[in-house]
């Protein structure tokens, strides 16, 4: 595992909300805080596919994410970006990627997700984001010190 590598792993330990950026068609910039679970190549979330950064996606699979712990002193946070595509996840794809995302809803003390409350009828579907670009903020307090993610 790479120095880096590390890094981003000790943030996305400790942090379980990411700060999903969407553009509409027209470019209109939207952010939103999204609960998440990670394989390791994508993370995933769930929501209404009339939300507006559901709609964005749909319009603009282009995103860009960050992590963060925002109770931290000044000085001394550490972060994630990535650029990423995103997309509702295909059907074909949903058991796989609802699995992983109930799994981490367990882990933290919260209901099982099965695929009867993303397809169908359920409001709600999976999303995914795929990482094209990562860097974590250097945990040395430098000023705006993103370090790309190696890959290992």
């Amino acid at each position: 595992m790479t120095e880096t590598q590390g890094m981003a792993e000790r943030v996305l330990a400790g942090t379980r909300y990411l700060v999903l950026s969407t553009a509409d068609a027209d470019g209109r910039p939207w952010a939103t805080p999204v609960w998440y679970a990670s394989d390791g190549e994508h993370f995933y979330w769930v929501s209404a596919p009339t939300s507006r950064h559901s709609e964005n996606i749909a319009a603009r699979a282009d995103v860009a994410l960050v992590i963060f712990n925002s109770q931290v002193p000044v000085g001394s946070a550490s972060a994630y970006y990535a650029s990423a595509t995103a997309q509702q996840v295909p059907p074909d794809e949903v058991e796989a990627g609802i699995a992983i995302f109930s799994a981490e809803s367990v882990a933290a003390g919260h209901d099982a997700w099965g695929i009867d409350r993303v397809t169908g009828d359920s409001r709600l579907r999976l999303y995914r984001a795929t990482m094209t670009e990562q860097w974590v903020l250097a945990e040395d307090g430098g000023p705006d010190r993103r370090l790309p993610i190696e890959p290992a």
